[in-house]
């Protein structure tokens, strides 16, 4: 039954849960016992999500190999530059089109005070990160636990590649449980939008649009303007036929899939394509999947900000500024899973003093609005993947003195075979 279950796209369950939990909010909404599968939901989220975080970026920190070459070096800053430039886009939108949330809880929780300048920040920083390193993943303490997984992984460095294997696979073995607790997502999304309309009406649940639509459009105004703005420095070529090229050989695939990790088949194919290095390419395109992740950062800053003028908590342009690092930081650690980006809001919401418990209420309307949010994230993680990858080749090609003409590369890498037809054969080689 389970696998049955699991054959059925997670969007679509998603969007059942989505329309059982509003029939039921209607029809009977006394029967608060419903509202039971949102608090198991989130209470499994707050579980897992502090020590999925720590295994991930130890794991990924302690896997870092130095050395390599080619266009390596130019994909890195371009991952992080864009990564960064996503989180400043994200809290410029946030500013200019404010989002109140629907919190059912808000009013009984309140949040902490908010620090009142930047070395007040700093101090309860550098305060926190340096907590018990276990009383951080039982407390939910995200900073503390972001400090000691870098210090702990960049000591796994010097130990031998087999305890580095088993700190990986320790890594995937929870992300796996994380995924099957995501995979319940249906039965806690129809407990939480019960309990939503339930108490605040179907009015409060319209407000979800305007997050919809603040964080579409940001991501849009981020993959068609601040990218090729990126990809033109570099080049000094006209950036959007490979923009465009890019957002339909991978982001539409990853749209449906919500997955850059499973995306990586097809934008390895189009790598191929476009004839580049595959000594670069295989390995970019794979760290891209977690390294690259400008959605994820947009999706982090927006709802972090929306809770902040939710709770009426006044963000300055230097708590802001601090955000966008640490967003920047966190998300080129998020999961290639769906949904994978929702699990560092928490650790986000710290810096406000926003307590954990509200936190994962801004999580479940994450997962509420995820069939349009996360599904648009991905598409932008995954396409800008292949984005930057192939730009990075064609700036140290003109930096050498021998310049491609990217319009002509696109033109030619039309004729290859469509993405669908790359993934089926590609599929046989993974198993």
């Amino acid at each position: 039954m389970y696998a049955k279950y699991k054959s059925v796209s997670l969007i679509v369950r998603i969007i059942i849960g989505l329309a059982v939990g509003s029939l039921l909010a209607w029809l009977v909404p006394s029967w608060t016992a419903i509202g039971i599968l949102g608090q198991l939901f989130v209470g499994a989220l707050k579980g897992i999500a502090p020590v999925m975080v720590f295994f991930l970026i130890m794991s990924a920190v302690s896997g870092y190999k130095s050395g390599a070459t080619n266009h390596f070096g130019t994909v890195i800053i371009l991952y992080l530059s864009a990564t960064l430039l996503s989180a400043f886009a994200a809290v410029g939108a946030s500013y200019l089109f404010p989002v109140h949330l629907v919190l059912p809880k808000a009013a009984h929780v309140a949040a902490a005070a908010a620090p009142k300048s930047l070395g007040k920040v700093l101090s309860d920083l550098l305060t926190n990160a340096v907590g018990n390193p276990l009383a951080a993943i039982v407390n939910a303490n995200y900073l503390s636990i972001l400090f000691w997984a870098l210090m702990i992984g960049f000591a796994l460095r010097l130990t031998s590649k087999q305890t580095r294997s088993v700190i990986k696979e320790i890594s995937g073995a929870i992300t796996g449980v994380a995924q099957t607790v995501i995979q319940f997502a249906p039965f806690g999304i129809a407990g939480l939008i019960y309990t939503t309309i339930s108490e605040t009406g179907f009015a409060g649940v319209a407000r979800y649009g305007q997050l919809v639509l603040l964080l579409v459009g940001t991501m849009t105004f981020v993959y068609l303007v601040v990218y090729p703005l990126m990809v033109f420095g570099l080049t000094h070529q006209n950036p959007y036929p490979l923009t465009l090229w890019t957002l339909k050989r991978s982001g539409i695939p990853a749209f449906f899939t919500r997955s850059s990790a499973v995306n990586i088949p097809i934008n390895l194919q189009a790598c191929e394509d476009l004839g580049l290095n595959k000594s670069s390419y295989s390995v970019s395109i794979p760290l891209g999947g977690s390294a690259n992740s400008g959605g994820a950062a947009i999706t982090v800053s927006v709802m972090t900000l929306a809770a902040c003028t939710t709770l009426g908590i006044h963000v300055s342009f230097p708590l802001a500024f601090l955000l966008c690092l640490l967003t920047a930081l966190a998300a080129t650690g998020a999961s290639g899973i769906a949904g994978g980006s929702l699990l560092i809001i928490p650790m986000a919401a710290s810096l406000f003093g926003i307590n954990n418990d509200i936190a994962m209420q801004v999580v479940g309307i994450g997962f509420i609005i995820g069939v349009i949010q996360d599904s648009v994230e991905t598409a932008v993680n995954s396409a800008s993947d292949l984005l930057f990858t192939a730009t990075a080749e064609y700036a140290d090609a003109r930096k050498n003195g021998h310049p491609v003409d990217m319009k002509a590369a696109v033109r030619a890498a039309e004729h290859q075979p469509e993405p669908d037809d790359a993934l089926r054969d590609a599929a046989p080689q993974e198993n």
